[in-house]
């Protein structure tokens, strides 16, 4: 049995609480008033930031949900900004402005003529516009500002919450298959989907939370999206709401962190029953049961990935989406497992698992990231060559924002696994699968990063207090129930009918 030692015990809450009192912090710390956020954005222009920085952050991040003839009419609009800032232009000048406003519909009133200069008025109308289109931007600002902590939050939860789902999927997968190779495993991977109740709970409550309007991270939850008329009135989004509104997102939600649970539920629960019987009848339960989960698991994943990620961004939308993302966190999963691993037999646990089990294990890591970095550039690939606006602004803003993560998620996760991995004597040797499983965590959080945060907090991103301490905190709780499940039950199953065959794999 295994004995789940103090020091890591400590450890685990110390990052809860540290991570506790961070959250909080960046919660406290966020603007809570439009006049905050007016203080913020004259302070960064006194500051020295370019104006054009500060002038489109809002229409950089709305470039995520707009096409490009609405952000060709946003750039009319700041034409006619500049127009109302500027009390003397040239005779071409004012032929331009002229033909600027007939786009706007506000004209500028030529007063007089002095030297082949022209004074003009700018009517009453653009200045309304000008304050119109200043307030909708610090409005856009203060929301995004607002969501900071919140999608730092939903970064983390989500991304440990779908390790131990890849976890549960990877289990599955080797009872279907009948494989010999992973039954000594078997405990480790229930010790790590034991997160999943844990997982599920605080999630289901972000959810919540955000379909009450706590939040702002999802656009297509803004109220009078689907109404015509109205000022927040959406055409693309209204022609969804059949599938994208709360009361139905909400109960997809429940089914589907309500079916896995059962899953991981009863298929432990025959697992260990197996150890106690003296037939294979609890095996052959879990065969049939993990057939069928997995039928549901392939359904259920890739609506959850249209619905909790996808949909940040309701304007856009890939084919390949739901595997992009199974991808990332299936591999996540493996890596985990192999760390999990690794850690216990440092340990003097699992003396039955052997370089070859790690080599196994390492193979998978290899291989899925190679797979997930095939899915990330067909994706990347044909829409940016296709160039269609309503497609092609998801990586744009990606790029334009976020170039350093956008790239070096590709680096973390397809070229140090390539590198560190591709030996096959490295497979067997812990130090290094520890650290090219690091390298992987870190850059599939960055990746997870990359999907939510463009759409929800724009180009006012940073890494700060929040992101770190959400981290921290899903990453102590993920490490205190996940070895305080471990000390449940003996780590090496008794009866499965392959153990024996597992317990001698060598090649």
């Amino acid at each position: 049995m295994y004995t789940f030692s103090k020091n890591l015990k400590n450890i685990a809450l110390a990052l809860m609480i540290l991570g506790l009192v961070g959250i909080v912090y960046g919660f406290l710390s966020a603007p809570k008033t439009i006049e905050e956020v007016e203080k913020i954005v004259a302070e960064s222009h006194h500051g020295g930031h370019h104006a054009e920085a500060t002038t489109h952050d809002a229409h950089a991040t709305e470039a995520t949900h707009e096409t490009k003839a609405a952000v060709a009419h946003e750039e009319v609009k700041d034409t006619t900004h500049a127009v109302a800032h500027n009390t003397e232009v040239k005779n071409d000048s004012v032929v331009a402005s002229e033909n600027d406003s007939t786009k706007t519909e506000v004209a500028p009133v030529v007063t007089e003529n002095h030297d082949n200069h022209t004074t003009t008025e700018v009517p009453h109308v653009a200045k309304v516009d000008a304050e119109k289109e200043h307030k909708e931007h610090i409005e856009h600002v203060f929301h995004q500002l607002q969501n900071k902590p919140w999608a730092a939050l939903y970064v983390a939860c989500i991304f440990f919450l779908l390790i131990s789902m890849g976890v549960l999927a990877f289990y599955a997968i080797q009872q279907v298959a009948q494989a010999g190779w992973s039954p000594v495993l078997f405990r480790v991977m229930q010790g790590i989907t034991a997160y999943l109740p844990y997982g599920s709970v605080i999630f289901f409550i972000l959810l919540l939370l955000s379909g009450f309007h706590v939040n702002h991270l999802f656009v297509w939850m803004k109220e009078g999206v689907d109404v015509v008329g109205h000022e927040n009135y959406d055409k693309l989004i209204a022609g969804k709401t059949g599938y994208l509104n709360v009361p139905f997102w909400l109960i997809r939600a429940a089914i589907f962190l309500i079916g896995w649970n059962l899953y991981r539920h009863l298929s432990r629960k025959n697992c260990l029953a197996q150890d106690e019987a003296n037939d294979n009848l609890f095996y052959k339960k879990n065969f049939k049961l993990s057939a069928a989960f997995l039928v549901f698991f392939i359904v259920s994943e890739s609506i959850m990935a249209w619905d909790w990620i996808m949909s940040v961004d309701p304007h856009w939308f890939s084919t390949l989406f739901g595997w992009y993302v199974f991808a990332s966190f299936f591999v996540s999963g493996i890596t985990t497992i192999s760390m999990v691993t690794l850690y216990l037999k440092s340990k003097g646990y699992l003396e039955n698992v052997n370089s070859s089990h790690i080599h196994d294990l390492s193979k998978f890591m290899f291989g899925i990231s190679v797979f997930w970095t095939y899915l990330w550039f067909s994706q990347f690939m044909l829409i940016w060559y296709s160039n269609i606006p309503e497609e092609v602004t998801y990586f744009i803003t990606r790029i334009k924002d976020y170039n350093l993560l956008f790239f070096g998620a590709v680096a973390l996760n397809f070229l140090f696994p390539i590198l560190v991995l591709i030996n096959t004597d490295f497979k067997r040797v812990a130090g290094i699968v520890v650290f090219a499983g690091i390298i992987i965590l870190f850059g599939h959080y960055i990746d997870f990063f990359n999907m939510i945060m463009p759409a929800t907090v724009g180009d006012q991103w940073f890494i700060g207090v929040s992101e770190i301490s959400s981290l921290l905190f899903f990453l102590g709780l993920f490490i205190f129930v996940v070895f305080n499940a471990l000390t449940k039950v003996p780590l090496t199953p008794k009866r499965n009918p392959f153990i024996e065959e597992s317990k001698h794999f060598h090649y």
